[in-house]
């Protein structure tokens, strides 16, 4: 069979087309950037929020036999938008595949939208559900819980930085989370692209039991071979700028899971009714103790546990650096800084020399500051370095023997941005 899968590069359809090539299904991967991956598939780059007539999907589903929409965002943001991604953009996808005669369709939604929608997300993903339940296809629609497995992305990342912090903040209302393994939910996905699966049905994907936030953190702490940790309650007036702070991040590019949807989100938990879905694929959901039980902790598990929230602090304190020092400057540093060139090979140069300079470490520190170009910003940091580094060599060597150590100090600078590159991705 060829399927098409949507969000092919995120978490779950990441996963999702791992299994069904070793099923023997040919693979249509479709994500808004093509990347290297699995070499078996054909790799197509759509948006769906720009995808906005039914005609733009016409080649990628030539010879496609179902479609397993798997695009999904949890907030509004710059490069991000909800609506046009579960609802509009949905709705377009499934209206192609009627026209080209796609009939099955396996579409990913979230648990709980049916019964109460309290953010952009949730309304969405319902928009999305209803638009599907209208057309004359083979349509499944799976509502997951959270998702955890191996990979993590989002709140399954999350949970693993939690459990790294000697105090564990807990934030309030909090609802209770069912959370469902990945690999039972990519399982669910191979087997309803059987000859003999149902359709027109809506699964809940949920675990068989229900934890508190700090009851999964505490489990996924014990995993990794920790004691417990304390508990501060954080009350509302101190959690709230929190997500605000998520939803500032956002705006940059960055995906932080902490933001204003997440908390409207987990307040109504994510539990239901998963019954039916062992019912129609026979499946029993793996419990957290046992999946975790199942797959001992190894020592990258726990770098990226420790990692977690000291990378938005590394990609915090790099563009404060850089823009703070060409504010510098160019404002109280002035004088300072032309006096370390003015008695040099290139003392006439003093005052332009530091001007670029200056300017240089601004733009450094913005395009580190945006996620889409926090790459190439990192890279012009470690040159610019470099640079320095060189140029001070040879314009004042004295500056290595300095009580300070000016020139030293680029040693370690040096190597942070390099750790900054290693833990740049996102997933």
């Amino acid at each position: 069979m060829k399927v098409l899968v949507t969000g092919s590069n995120g978490l779950i359809g990441t996963a999702v087309c791992a299994r069904l090539i070793t099923a023997g299904h040919k693979l249509v991967r479709v994500s808004r950037r093509t990347q290297a991956g699995l070499g078996e598939a054909e790799a197509i780059a759509i948006d769906m929020a720009k995808a906005l007539a039914p005609q733009e999907w016409s080649e990628a589903l030539q010879g496609v036999d179902a479609v397993v929409n798997c695009a999904g965002v949890l907030q509004d943001s710059a490069s991000e938008h909800t609506t046009d991604v579960h609802a509009s953009g949905a709705e377009v996808l499934f209206i192609a595949c009627r026209q080209t005669g796609v009939r099955r369709v396996i579409h990913f939604s979230a648990i709980g939208v049916d019964r109460e929608q309290p953010s952009a997300f949730s309304a969405s993903k319902r928009a999305g559900e209803e638009a599907l339940m209208q057309l004359d296809l083979d349509w499944v629609v799976l509502r997951p819980s959270v998702v955890l497995g191996r990979p993590v992305f989002g709140a399954s990342a999350l949970f693993r930085g939690l459990a790294a912090l000697p105090v564990l903040p807990s934030m309030p209302d909090t609802g209770l989370l069912q959370v469902v393994q990945l690999e039972d939910v990519v399982e669910t996905v191979a087997l309803l692209l059987g000859a003999d699966a149902p359709s027109r049905a809506c699964l809940d994907l949920a675990g068989p039991d229900a934890f508190t936030m700090e009851e999964v953190v505490a489990q996924y702490r014990r995993w990794l071979g920790w004691e417990k940790a304390r508990v501060l309650a954080l009350p509302r007036w101190a959690a709230r700028p929190l997500y605000r702070v998520g939803d500032a991040v956002s705006v940059l590019g960055w995906r932080p899971p902490m933001r204003t949807n997440a908390a409207l989100e987990i307040s109504r938990g994510a539990t239901g009714d998963p019954r039916q879905w062992k019912v129609t694929t026979g499946i029993e959901p793996q419990s957290l103790p046992a999946a975790l039980a199942a797959n001992p902790a190894t020592v990258q598990d726990r770098w990226f546990a420790r990692l977690f929230f000291l990378k938005p602090a590394v990609f915090t304190i790099l563009p404060f650096f850089w823009i703070v020092t060409g504010i510098i400057s160019l404002t109280t540093g002035w004088q300072s800084g032309v006096q370390l060139i003015i008695n040099t090979a290139v003392g006439a140069l003093a005052a332009p020399l530091v001007v670029a300079g200056a300017l240089a470490d601004l733009a450094i520190g913005v395009l580190i500051a945006l996620r889409r170009t926090a790459r190439l910003g990192l890279w012009a940091a470690t040159s610019i370095c470099l640079f320095y580094a060189l140029a001070g060599t040879l314009l004042r060597p004295d500056l290595w023997n300095e009580p300070l150590g000016p020139l030293m100090k680029i040693l370690p600078i040096f190597l942070l941005h390099l750790v900054a590159l290693a833990i740049l991705e996102e997933r």
